[in-house]
């Protein structure tokens, strides 16, 4: 039987052929052909030519040789419809849901792989029962005997036992029984529970499992044990001590042990105290997945790392010995660029900020985000402003334990594997790295000691390094670095003028420092810097002077140029800008090494530093006479200023009409740096005769 033309039809050898040997055919020879020329049956293809069958269209036959075509065949639209069933056959979803949603015992969902195969099993199940419903009612109404149909069923699930996959080869899609008794029992199985009854019943029996609540967590608490601390093999002979004393079964190997213990569920109840809450968070703990930028200067990371490069140096002894050093680094995100960084023995302040001058010298703007980390320097750039004056818009760290939030630390690895390791001096990358390659040969570099770098080489060997790095192809484009740099625009980013690098990376100190007749001395990297104010003719600034010294101003100053400071007075409103300073004028003590105009210099100051004494002492004069409290005022004598010649004196004095006093016949003056002088020549054993006073 087949479809022709889209009518069912049958063949000829059906209906005049015997179909097992011993039942008698549907017609006899003679009465087919009779039929035929009658046109009591309607043959639709005759059977002619080579490999060409007659097809007969089944509807039209005569009823009682419907009625035994079907006894002996099956209904054709059943027939048909089952042949092609495995591959037009519904899946149940209400099936699917409900076995995803299924719970064992232990509280575990069910395989992926039996819910799949559960659910086929239930849709065939679902079409089985409704063909052997259809067939029943179709041979009962034509009153045909239904012995033969249960084997007509399982032909038909053994057709639905494979199908074709998308490769072309043909695969198990069912696993329901083969066997008409156990296939009978499935189906009367699955019509009263629905279905729960496919579910296998192992994973339904309590009793396997062999470690219960309470084994559970005794076992866990053992595996969390610091004092003392048990192996698996240990916490497995433990376990099997104490299972009878609480009437636990004992379990037959450490493996069975080792699959409980790495479960899942289970594993994060014990991993801290094993390995450390660090290594636990790192393990367990959902990381977010970003995106890196797609724009120069939108965010810089800043770090340090070891310089994997050996050099030479010096020891204590004077023998030379091999030395590694560390440099920071400042990196664009988005092209990989190595803009700006510093060679130093510590990632301290001033490897961190002559890291980031670099960096802005190299970009011209102003990075619109920068990362770092939690070192100490970092904090030191944060107190003073450093980040904000740099950014203008966000500076922020990583989170503390946290090396996925830093990109910069992979680009580390990359460049030291692909860039440094290229040296023979390489000292290879982070102990913890697995590989070989991330190790140097120590052998060849001890046997090498010699040819190794000095510093000043090992820092010209590292910026060449850099150097190849940024020209290098960027793994994301396949542009070089440097080139993606420089053509990329940021419109959010500002360019950096002379007055913006003041602003960003001149530093202000922490505390005031007073200004005195010396000038005003501040300590940087522990060196000390004195400087003065000068005039516009470039002399000490008398003026300034009178009104600052011994004011107290904080000094702004450039760590990589510290010939010129700003002075600034801090007021209520804040600081404000008093003047700018230069180094302290210095000059020889001895004649023969003094130069050109410096004995001149000396002579003009010491002329300016008496008028300035005699000026004093007008104003005070001028002041004390207007108020009447001057000495003159009340028949007493003004103290002679010491030092300067005294017409001079009372020249300058008369010229600034200074009152005087009435003269008088006095003793000759007694100079008191004499005085002085006679003091600072006696011995101890002069000065005790003042005790007899």
């Amino acid at each position: 039987m087949e479809y022709y033309n889209r009518v069912i039809c049958v063949t000829y050898d059906e209906l005049t052929q015997s179909p097992d040997g011993i039942a008698e055919p549907i017609m006899s020879v003679p009465n087919y052909k009779q039929l035929a020329s009658r046109r009591r049956i309607n043959v639709v293809r005759p059977g002619k030519g080579l490999g060409t069958y007659a097809l007969i269209v089944f509807e039209i036959l005569p009823e009682r040789f419907k009625k035994r075509f079907v006894d002996l065949y099956g209904d054709p639209t059943e027939v048909l419809r089952d042949e092609s069933a495995a591959d037009t056959i519904r899946i149940d979803t209400k099936a699917r849901d409900f076995y995803e949603a299924y719970l064992l015992p232990d509280g575990n969902s069910l395989p992926i792989e039996k819910i799949e195969e559960y659910t086929i099993n239930a849709s065939v199940l679902n079409e089985v029962i409704r063909i052997l419903n259809d067939r029943t009612a179709c041979r009962k109404s034509l009153g045909g005997s239904t012995a033969r149909l249960w084997d007509t069923v399982a032909g038909t699930v053994e057709k639905f036992r494979t199908r074709t996959n998308a490769q072309g080869q043909p695969e198990t899609w069912h696993t329901l029984p083969a066997n008409i008794m156990r296939l009978k029992g499935k189906i009367n199985d699955y019509k009263k529970r629905g279905y729960a009854s496919l579910i296998s019943r192992k994973f339904c029996n309590d009793n396997t499992l062999k470690i219960t609540e309470e084994a559970g967590k005794l076992i866990i608490a053992l595996r969390r044990s610091r004092v003392p601390v048990y192996t698996v093999e240990q916490i497995f002979e433990e376990y099997n001590r104490i299972a009878p004393e609480r009437e636990w079964k004992p379990l037959k190997s450490v493996q069975s042990l080792r699959l409980f213990l790495n479960r899942p569920e289970i594993e994060p109840l014990w991993y801290d105290a094993v390995y450390g809450e660090l290594a636990a968070k790192q393990r367990y703990q959902r990381k977010h997945k970003t995106v890196m930028p797609t724009m120069r200067d939108s965010l810089w990371y800043a770090d340090g790392t070891k310089l994997n490069l050996y050099y030479k140096a010096y020891d204590k002894d004077g023998k030379w010995t091999m030395k590694t050093t560390q440099v920071y680094e400042v990196i664009d995100a988005y092209s990989e660029v190595l803009l700006g960084y510093h060679i130093s023995d510590s990632e301290d302040f001033r490897a961190q900020y002559n890291a980031f001058r670099m960096a802005i010298g190299t970009a011209g703007h102003r990075p619109y985000e920068i990362v770092t980390d939690n070192q100490g320097g970092h904090k030191k750039l944060e107190a003073g402003g450093f980040f904000d004056r740099i950014t203008g818009h966000v500076s922020r760290r990583t989170a503390p334990y946290n090396p996925q939030s830093k990109s910069i630390e992979a680009l580390f690895g990359r460049f030291q594997s692909q860039i440094l390791r290229k040296d023979w001096r390489f000292t290879g990358q982070n102990i913890t790295t697995k590989t070989v390659k991330s190790r140097p040969n120590l052998e060849f570099v001890l046997a090498n000691q010699e040819s190794l770098y000095t510093l000043e080489e090992l820092k010209v060997a590292y910026a060449k390094a850099r150097e190849e790095w940024n020209h290098a192809p960027h793994p994301a484009t396949g542009r070089p670095r440097i080139e993606m740099y420089r053509e990329s625009i940021n419109p959010d980013t500002q360019p950096v003028g002379v007055n913006d690098m003041v602003e960003m990376f001149w530093i202000i100190t922490d505390k005031p420092s007073t200004f005195t007749s010396a000038g005003i001395t501040i300590s940087v990297a522990k060196k000390k810097y004195t400087y003065e104010v000068l005039d516009a003719y470039g002399m000490p600034d008398m003026e300034f002077r009178r009104k600052h010294t011994y004011r107290q101003f904080r000094v702004m100053y450039d760590p990589q140029d510290m010939t010129k400071v700003k002075l600034y007075e801090q007021t209520p409103s804040g600081l404000r800008f008093a003047a700018d300073a230069v180094p302290y004028l210095e000059i020889q003590r001895n004649i023969q090494e003094q130069k050109p105009g410096d004995m001149a210099f000396i002579r003009q100051q010491d002329i300016i530093n008496k008028q300035e004494r005699i000026n004093r002492q007008l104003a005070a004069a001028q002041l004390e006479t207007e108020h009447g409290v001057a000495p003159e005022q009340h028949g007493l004598n003004r103290p002679r200023l010491k030092g300067l010649n005294l017409s001079t004196v009372e020249g300058m004095m008369l010229d600034g009409k200074m009152p005087r006093g009435k003269r008088s016949a006095k003793p000759a003056p007694v100079d008191i740096g004499l005085i002085e002088k006679a003091i600072s020549n006696r011995t101890y054993e002069t000065t005790s005769q003042f005790d007899k006073i």
